[in-house]
């Protein structure tokens, strides 16, 4: 009988890679990410899975926080969708786990590497094929990095074609990635046959227990839920801006009264009106999450779209804060 966890599930990611007993799997995947010359050998986890965390049904970024044998810090998350400012929040969580080092007094040449790792169910960069991205402070003419500092990495799921059939020459972030997008369709013994290293024994276990466990379960449906809810809401967003922004671009087409400026009505009118739509349905997404009524459109769509756009970082970050 398959499985049926899905570990993108941020319940079942958690918990798997989070948990202090399940540390195996979680060296094995930053292992596979990073590549680093000396393997991480010991992982220090700072903020290990909790019942508490997952109480509510309300879609929180849940991220997991950890030391390496090297002493690097590391923050490592599994995003369904990508949102509004993602690449912003990448980059201050790893300013922050940087900065966070340093208590008063302290020897700026104590600060060890911080590292930020997201991988990603949505394509992020569109413009290519490339599924692996790893971001240094550089200098961007003549090709010099700040070594040991800041990093930001990001991992594109589904830009990887890794199957069963191609699983014995896959490497090991492919495997992970394999792990990660199909251990749902296997059950648990085809799945320990297929990755037979310690690091997905372990994970593959974890996910065995919460298939086993009716508490466990229960929970991970509750927040599997939560998740296609709240991608139905990011979707529906989408396609209220389009329609909105085709609208306003008639709207424009017709004023201008000429084929040329119908055109280029049209053609900005869909812009500013689907990026003011996906904004709005964003906007009041957060507000629900955040237990407070939503704003009307009507009022919102009156605001300017740089208002809109601070609106909404500032709503994505009273998410995180309540998540941290």
């Amino acid at each position: 009988m398959p499985l049926g966890i899905k570990p993108t599930v941020d319940f079942a990611f958690k918990k798997i890679f989070g948990s202090p007993e399940n540390r195996p799997a979680l060296i094995g995947l930053l292992n596979a990410i990073l590549t680093p010359a000396r393997p991480i050998e010991s992982v220090e986890i700072l903020n290990p899975f909790s019942y508490q965390e997952f109480a509510e049904d309300k879609l929180i970024v849940l991220d997991i926080r950890a030391r390496d044998s090297q002493g690097r810090w590391l923050n490592i998350e599994m995003q369904i969708s990508v949102v509004a400012g993602l690449i912003r929040r990448l980059v201050y969580y790893g300013c922050s786990l940087y900065v966070d080092q340093l208590q008063a007094g302290g020897n700026y040449s104590d600060l060890c590497p911080a590292i930020s790792i997201c991988l990603l169910r949505e394509v992020l960069f569109r413009e290519t094929p490339v599924a692996h991205h790893r971001f240094q402070l550089a200098d961007v003419e003549h090709g010099r990095t700040l070594d040991e500092t800041i990093e930001v990495h990001t991992v594109e799921l589904t830009k990887y074609n890794v199957d069963e059939a191609t699983l014995g020459r896959a490497s090991e972030i492919e495997k992970w990635v394999f792990f990660l997008l199909h251990a749902d369709e296997y059950d648990a013994d085809r799945l320990r046959a297929l990755l037979p290293e310690e690091p997905f024994q372990r994970a593959i276990g974890a996910a065995e227990a919460i298939a086993a466990r009716t508490e466990d379960r229960m929970m991970y449906d509750r927040r599997e839920k939560a998740q296609r809810d709240y991608q139905w809401a990011l979707e529906s967003a989408r396609r209220e801006g389009l329609e909105k922004g085709l609208e306003k671009g008639r709207e424009e087409g017709r004023e201008e009264g000429v084929r040329i400026g119908l055109e280029k009505g049209r053609e900005k009118g869909l812009a500013e009106g689907r990026e003011e739509g996906v904004l709005i349905g964003k906007i009041q997404l957060l507000e629900q999450l955040l237990g407070q009524p939503p704003t009307p459109t009507d009022r919102l769509s009156h605001r300017p779209l740089a208002e809109l756009n601070l609106l909404l970082a500032q709503l994505q970050e009273r998410l995180r804060r309540r998540g941290a």
